[in-house]
């Protein structure tokens, strides 16, 4: 089928029907990473929208742009039934001075937070998320631990009297970011604990944790209550759930247990087509939280 195909029938009453009856059932608000997708960003937004998503999260798309490319990409979003859900504080953060497990880079750090929190108003983003950024061998893992707790506590001051979320990331160090400093959702959860501020929450990404230390029911169980937002993707390879050694179903049923009402991303590499492949993946989240 062809993507005009698609189009045409989202735009006709049975397609729009079904679409109303789906999200109707979900318990959860759909969303996809568009780094994950080829095409420039309207043709990304397009296969957000035509694969059924309610949501797209950014990364440093929004980097750069102007006043008048920030209202013309609210307009494009509008136009196709898109929310914007998040986007990210400190973007090519590896590469520049702005970590958070260091006390020298923090006014660094917060001015890349200030600089979020104007494009998330415009954008009418509700969420940032922040990044650790990595190790320093050279210094203890409590001293950085408690520079970033004292930089969340930060950031979130200045999120809250911005009416924002601030949600933490951990990522994987054995495969996809080495030298990472905070790891896994165990640690992400005691972080947003110590943190104990309301506008700071977790971000649990389910691939990241499988690498990094497996155990992800258990964790994302006791972890939801601190969850603003779930990342999706399979291990290995970071392609669609279902092609590699993770049982979907039963952690989307897992999810579903705790009373998770959030966001629900994906943020995978389709191996076929992107639509097919997103209808697909978010038609088995419906099925396993209806």
């Amino acid at each position: 089928m062809e993507v005009m195909d698609r189009r045409q029938f989202l735009g006709t009453g049975a397609g729009a029907a079904l679409a109303a009856q789906a999200q109707a059932q979900a318990r959860f608000t759909s969303s996809v990473m568009l780094w994950t997708l080829n095409g420039t960003f309207e043709q990304r937004m397009e296969t957000a929208a035509q694969s059924g998503m309610q949501s797209v999260e950014l990364v440093g798309e929004h980097a750069g742009w102007t006043d008048a490319e920030i209202t013309a990409k609210k307009k494009l979003a509008r136009s196709l039934k898109l929310g914007i859900d998040t986007l990210i504080a400190t973007p090519n953060w590896a590469q520049r001075p702005v970590s958070m497990v260091d006390p020298a880079q923090r006014d660094n750090f917060l001015n890349d937070v200030r600089q979020a929190i104007v494009y998330a108003q415009k954008l009418e983003v509700p969420r940032i998320i922040l990044m650790s950024g990595n190790e320093i061998p050279e210094r203890s893992r409590e001293a950085q631990y408690a520079s970033l707790v004292e930089g969340c506590r930060r950031a979130g001051e200045l999120a809250a009297k911005a009416g924002l979320k601030l949600i933490f990331e951990p990522l994987n160090s054995k495969v996809n970011h080495k030298g990472y400093f905070l790891t896994t959702c165990v640690e992400g959860l005691r972080l947003i604990k110590d943190v104990d501020h309301p506008h700071v929450r977790l971000l649990f990404d389910i691939y990241h944790e499988q690498v990094q230390v497996g155990n992800v029911i258990r964790t994302l169980t006791e972890a939801a209550p601190y969850v603003e937002v779930f990342h999706i993707a399979d291990n290995p390879g970071r392609n669609d759930p279902g092609t590699g050694e993770m049982n979907y179903p039963n952690i989307y049923k897992a999810i579903r247990k705790t009373g998770y009402s959030g966001y629900i991303c994906m943020e995978y590499r389709p191996l076929a087509d992107p639509v097919t492949s997103l209808s697909k993946a978010l038609g088995e989240v419906k099925a396993a939280m209806a």
